[in-house]
């Protein structure tokens, strides 16, 4: 309920004044809690993540399958993260604890509404060694990964991309070049666990491939002791460590037993 300058009484919608509050004290998070887990895609499945122009376009074409209070509350959710609210959460009223295991859990359970996706996939900084320590530690502990102390990484960070999922580093790839022979090595490519059925570790690989193109060579191979299979489902081979750069053979560790696996580019 609000009054006018004039006294008269208003019943003010009120998913539009959360709206407005929420641009006016410029808040980071708008959350509603509705009758329904979030947003549902056309095949009726929940949807984690989405942009605002996503939403605009899911509310044009599919807004009579979502739930009725979440559909009343979208387009003010949509005007609001365009007005600056950092993100706006759709979460189910219903669910004990909801806005804890959104708030405080890496996935959260319902669907969050963002003016840019969550996912950003980027080369690296100097400003990024410390994360990409942290995620390939347990990786080099395990026998997974050959060692890289933080040095070698400092100096080699400019050989790196990384993906990063609401402002975290959640996984890592690097590119070492051989010029000479047209090839290159898609080496340190790591995935934190929780997100590794969410496709980051396909994005990386493919834009290492990318970026090997865009530098003419010829020909990606992969050193790996535990993976050979992720590898040979997306196109690559498997090759004698005679196929290697000469420069690159010289290092291959004969404890590791790394397999050698070749793609063609």
């Amino acid at each position: 309920i609000g009054a006018s300058p004039t006294g008269e009484i208003f019943n003010l919608a009120w998913e539009e004044a959360a709206e407005a509050v929420a641009v006016a004290v410029k808040a980071d998070k708008l959350i509603y809690l509705c009758d329904a887990p979030g947003l549902f895609n056309a095949k009726g499945a929940l949807i984690d993540a989405i942009t605002a122009d996503e939403a605009q376009k899911l509310a044009t074409r599919s807004i009579k399958s979502q739930a009725p209070e979440v559909a009343r509350v979208l387009p003010s959710a949509i005007r609001a993260c365009r007005s600056g609210v950092g993100r706006v959460h759709f979460l189910d009223a219903r669910a004990d604890g909801a806005m804890l295991m959104e708030l405080f859990t890496r996935d959260g359970i319902g669907t969050v509404l963002t003016s840019a996706p969550l996912a950003r996939l980027r080369d690296a900084t100097i400003d990024d060694v410390g994360a990409i320590l942290g995620l390939i530690e347990p990786l080099e502990a395990d026998g997974t990964l050959v060692k890289r102390g933080r040095e070698r990484l400092e100096m080699e960070i400019t050989r790196f991309s990384v993906v990063e999922h609401d402002g975290v580093i959640v996984g890592c790839a690097a590119l070492y070049p051989f010029s000479t022979e047209k090839a290159a090595e898609l080496a340190c490519l790591a995935v934190v666990p929780d997100f590794r059925r969410s496709g980051y570790g396909d994005q990386l690989r493919a834009h290492v491939e990318a970026r090997a193109r865009k530098l003419k060579l010829k020909r990606l191979f992969v050193l790996t002791t535990r993976t050979a299979h992720w590898f040979i489902e997306r196109g690559f081979v498997e090759a004698d460590v005679d196929a290697l750069p000469a420069a690159r053979r010289e290092l291959y560790n004969l404890q590791r037993r790394s397999k050698v696996l070749v793609k063609a580019l």
